[in-house]
């Protein structure tokens, strides 16, 4: 793009985003944070005390800009001569390790070789885990540091657009690629780097700031984010600012735009061109952005992940949809990871969830398009048998929430061949004798990585989890079927039905009968008939068939077809024997003296298990350390697998779709089978504490999008939830009340008659709509 011309651009319209409503008042106020219930807060846009940077025009108007430097995390403010104030807030998170006792004063030998998880045991000891303490559970990621002159520096986050269809690595210096701040500033040493604070402009924008520690109470701030005006197929330009801000003032500034300037030719840009290129991007990232269910939160920065992480999806997927596990580099960028089945479903559960129905639509119809064949196989190195039965129940899913026939019609054939591949494995299972193990059980690999090994039979085996996940997918999407009401449907969705039926009678069958109840709490390993646990194959058998056993875990729990006493053994099983870590499913391996690891993907399905069971302690700690120990501080870059100890890890996009979907859960939640709505169920006692709202804005449920709302009213709780103003409703609704610590629970009431609590903390209230459509369930408080 020819930086010149620039100013000359014109940037799209947004008159029409609810996100960027303007307030009555003069001037009219946008904000850049997460949206409030109802409508986009109105932030304070008075500039007394702040500092002009500059002023530059746009079409017919003219905008000056302001920040406020008395403070390191001040404000961007962009007022118009047309009267419209755009704010952008500042955020920054510690990078390093806090100073004393790490790990909670644990030996770190210990929490490695333990079968226990001690971290989440000490976490949980007194109910709710405290955010702050679970946060200094363990070093931030990449705070462990590789210096010295032969130390090849690794990138911590990426900047790009939806368009391009790559990415720019930033560093923990504040380098990119192509740019280096410190050729500006000698000051930006290794070491200061290695005392920074990392966050964004905006929130949630994927605008990178990094603030180093300077001299006499000063520092530096390093801005970098993508221009999104750019039209470069494979290359993002980018914007930067380099500043050394003294005593509430900038002593020195260096703006730059993707490489170094170069004589005459090619000139560092103005402050002008710059910030208009901020405020392109800030409204360009709110145009991509505008159709995330808002959410209202205590802390803005949990809702600002959950939008954040969509953003990060649009840079990561070039075109906003062809999909891609990683970013950079070979691992996890090459071409041979695009049809991996976790982008697919990961992308597709996490968009619905949230309301993003068109991405949705996108991404189910180039993936079916694209990446499935006319026999229902994925075009991609090694099929994971569990996925195809999440796909189906996807699918499901996907018709539920949108009424979106079209589509299914389109991808008919593929999606009945997706259910008949299944069909086959389970024929294949009845052909073996009664008498073994795995009869009547799906044999496959749980793991793509499986086909890749010398000998890929090894792990071609009755994993529970391929059985469980095929049970859900199968009654789903018959389901489905029966309610399109398609020619020549009804026979085929009576057998899907009856085979999930099937399957699942032999799938808890088989459970039952390999309990080790003689351990203490009970084991259950992840397929049948196997003699060791999974610590002892992984220790003495080589190859392990039970390598992937993490997976085969979460997605054993996550299609929720087991009856509560096994889903809570396997549960406990996990917690005990070394499956968990911090509360987070572990990445299983062998017992490690030196640390121990993070499965970021994959694990929502264990996650959404705890929830189901009301294990609700656990479920907030599988949030916390999700956010605190799977995804880099401030720039907020989640890992495929990420340890403890302050190392770094690969990024992959479906890691960071799972705080979506467990805010969104913790506030709204279905029951898989029963026509049963959960509001409120896993919300933290000390978010709730705080006195301030909580909500969510249109979420979506197979009865239409629906409203919720708590807000404290003296000693009282009040829990306002809206359902579809048309349709069906369901039978019943459950509104969960976790107050702070030290308040109880004295009675209820809805919409002004006494009701009891109920449920298995007697802090929920269960409410018949019959017929009605809008609820406010009030809890004294004592």
């Amino acid at each position: 793009m020819d930086r010149r011309n620039f100013l000359k651009c014109a940037a799209a319209s947004t008159a029409a985003l609810g996100s960027l409503a303007a307030v009555a008042e003069a001037p009219k106020t946008v904000s850049c944070e997460s949206a409030l219930i109802g409508a986009m807060a109105a932030m304070d846009a008075s500039v007394d005390g702040h500092t002009k940077l500059c002023t530059f025009a746009r079409g017919d108007e003219s905008w000056t800009v302001y920040e406020d430097l008395r403070t390191r995390d001040g404000v961007i403010t962009f007022v118009s001569s047309k009267g419209v104030a755009r704010v952008l807030p500042k955020t920054a998170e510690a990078t390093f390790a806090d100073d004393g006792p790490q790990h909670l004063g644990l030996d770190i030998k210990d929490i490695g070789m333990a079968g226990q998880d001690l971290l989440a045991d000490k976490l949980l000891a007194h109910g709710d885990p405290n955010e702050d303490e679970v946060r200094r559970a363990a070093p931030p990621m990449n705070s462990m540091h590789r210096d010295g002159p032969n130390a090849r520096p690794v990138w911590n986050t990426i900047v790009g657009t939806r368009e391009c269809s790559d990415t720019m690595p930033v560093y923990p210096s504040g380098n990119t690629r192509t740019y280096h701040p410190v050729q500006y500033f000698k000051e930006l040493t290794q070491d200061r780097a290695n005392k920074r604070h990392e966050g964004l402009i905006g929130g949630w924008m994927p605008a990178v700031r990094k603030v180093l520690p300077g001299d006499d109470g000063s520092h530096y701030e390093i801005v970098v984010f993508g221009d999104v005006l750019a039209k470069d197929r494979f290359i993002v330009q980018t914007w930067h600012r380099t500043a050394h801000i003294q005593n509430g003032a900038i002593s020195k500034v260096e703006y730059g735009y993707s490489y170094p300037a170069y004589t005459r030719r090619q000139q560092d840009p103005k402050p002008e061109e710059f910030y208009a290129g901020m405020l392109e991007f800030a409204e360009y990232w709110e145009r991509q952005t505008h159709d995330v269910t808002p959410m209202t939160l205590p802390d803005t920065s949990w809702s600002d992940m959950v939008r954040y992480a969509f953003v990060k999806e649009q840079i990561v997927r070039p075109g906003g949809v062809y999909p891609k596990y990683g970013a950079v580099d070979r691992d996890y960028y090459g071409p041979e990871y695009d049809g991996f089945q976790d982008i697919f479903t990961m992308a597709l559960y996490a968009n619905l969830e949230c309301g993003r129905f068109q991405v949705a639509h996108d991404i189910f119809d180039n993936y079916f398009s694209d990446f499935t064949n006319s026999k229902g196989m994925v075009n991609m190195r090694g099929a994971e048998t569990a996925q195809f039965g999440l796909t189906l129940f996807l699918i499901s899913r996907y018709y539920q929430l949108t009424g979106d026939r079209s589509l299914l019609l389109k991808h008919r054939e593929k999606i009945e061949a997706t259910a008949t591949l299944l069909a086959e494995l389970q024929d294949e299972a009845l052909k073996l004798p009664t008498s073994d193990p795995g009869y009547g059980l799906l044999h496959g690999w749980c793991e793509s990585d499986s086909c890749l090994m010398p000998d890929p039979s090894v792990w071609w085996k009755p994993y529970f989890s391929n059985s469980a996940f095929t049970v859900r997918g199968w009654r789903d999407i018959a389901g489905t079927w029966r309610k399109l009401k398609l020619s020549g449907a009804e026979p085929t969705a009576a057998e899907w039905m009856r085979r999930s039926q099937q399957l699942q009678d032999t799938l808890t069958k088989s459970i039952e009968a390999n309990i080790r109840r003689d351990m203490k709490p009970a084991y259950i390993g992840p397929m049948p008939g196997v003699k060791l646990t999974f610590r002892e194959s992984i220790e003495t058998e080589h190859p392990s068939e039970q390598g992937w056993t993490h997976r085969c875990y979460a997605e054993l729990l996550q299609p929720d077809v087991l009856p509560a006493e096994q889903a809570n053994i396997v549960i406990d099983c996990m917690r005990a024997y070394g499956a968990t870590t911090v509360g987070v499913v572990a990445n299983v391996g062998r017992a490690n003296p030196n640390g121990r690891a993070i499965l970021g993907f994959v694990s929502y399905g264990y996650a959404a298990m705890l929830l189901r069971l009301n294990r609700i302690e656990e479920y907030i700690l599988f949030l916390y350390a999700h956010r605190y120990h799977d995804h880099s501080r401030g720039s907020w870059t989640a890992g495929e697998v990420s340890g403890i100890t302050g190392g770094g890890a690969l990024f992959c996009i479906p890691a960071q779709q799972t705080i979506p979907l467990l805010v969104r859960w913790m506030m709204v939640f279905e029951d898989s089978d029963e026509e049963h709505l959960h509001f409120g169920r896993a919300l933290p006692r000390d978010w709730v504490a705080t006195g301030k709202p909580i909500g969510i804005v249109g979420a979506p449920t197979r009865w239409g999008r629906v409203d919720y709302r708590l807000e404290t009213r003296g000693d009282a709780l009040a829990a306002i939830i809206t359902l579809p103003a048309k349709g069906d409703l369901p039978k019943e609704l459950s509104v969960s009340f976790r107050p702070g610590t030290g308040k109880t629970l004295k009675d209820a009431t809805v919409n002004g008659t006494a009701m009891p609590f109920a449920g298995p903390h007697n802090d929920a209230v269960v409410i018949s709509p019959n017929g009605q459509r809008r609820f406010e369930v009030v809890a004294q408080l004592s």
